[in-house]
């Protein structure tokens, strides 16, 4: 467990977590309108962080199936993947199921559908660089051992943490190891929220305005093995998810 201020961090959340239970169940109506708004910014979000040029708006209209003149074909697919991706995590939630090798790659397999498909679900067979870090992911050969141990502490040690340092490692060691070609960043913010929702916690949206913190926070934690940076951004993007809720319930 890190600093003081974490602490204080992860003891509101959970008092913003009972607050937000005590309302449960919450009307469908309302469940329907924050589930749509979700999906809606978080596939903005997680893909405007990886260079996808649709905005808000355009994201919206092509989820609902009409394209953009202008923009290409993968970044529709992006959008629609990335919705998919959502409805699968949101699957996995209602079985609370662990964390598994079978789960990692059909979450990877929506996220590049039509768009990669040699790649989709298939460990990186070559070595890559994150351009812009510092830290250098494994060599492809040990990709597979480096997933195998990964998976092994998700469900043992990393149960013990709480949901949200939990949910902040499972994508920062993701991420670290790199086993994909391409889509890790979207992957790691799915496999976040997995975490987060499983425990009961609103999905978080990491947004494109807070990309440099971001990736500073995550370089750091890579080369120094020092979380706390990250998991303080996390924590915040969580805070901020409780915030459509007491929007649409009425309350401060």
């Amino acid at each position: 467990m890190g600093s003081k201020h974490i602490m204080t961090q992860l003891a509101k959340l959970d008092a913003l977590k009972e607050k937000l239970d005590s309302y449960r169940p919450l009307d469908p109506q309302v469940v329907n309108n924050l589930h749509e708004n979700l999906v809606l910014q978080w596939t903005y979000h997680s893909n405007a962080i990886e260079g996808n040029t649709l905005t808000l708006k355009e994201t919206k209209v092509a989820l609902e199936g009409i394209t953009i003149g202008g923009k290409t074909l993968r970044e529709h697919f992006e959008a629609v993947n990335h919705r998919d991706a959502i409805l699968f995590v949101e699957d996995l939630v209602k079985q609370q199921r662990p964390l598994d090798e079978w789960t990692i790659k059909s979450l990877h397999q929506l996220v590049l559908k039509n768009i990669d498909a040699q790649n989709a679900g298939q460990y990186r067979q070559v070595n890559v660089l994150i351009s812009g870090a510092e830290h250098r992911p494994p060599e492809a050969f040990q990709v597979a051992d480096h997933m195998h141990t990964f998976i092994h502490w998700c469900n043992t040690q990393a149960q013990s943490l709480h949901p949200v340092e939990r949910a902040a490692r499972v994508h920062g060691e993701f991420v670290k190891i790199h086993p994909f070609v391409d889509g890790n960043g979207r992957t790691s913010r799915l496999l976040m929220n997995l975490e987060l929702m499983k425990a009961g916690f609103p999905a978080s949206v990491i947004t494109v305005e807070q990309r440099l913190p971001y990736y500073e926070a995550l370089d750091k934690a890579h080369c120094t093995g020092n979380y706390e940076d990250f998991i303080a951004l996390v924590a915040d993007s969580v805070e901020q998810s409780f915030e459509p809720y007491w929007w649409a319930l009425g309350i401060n």
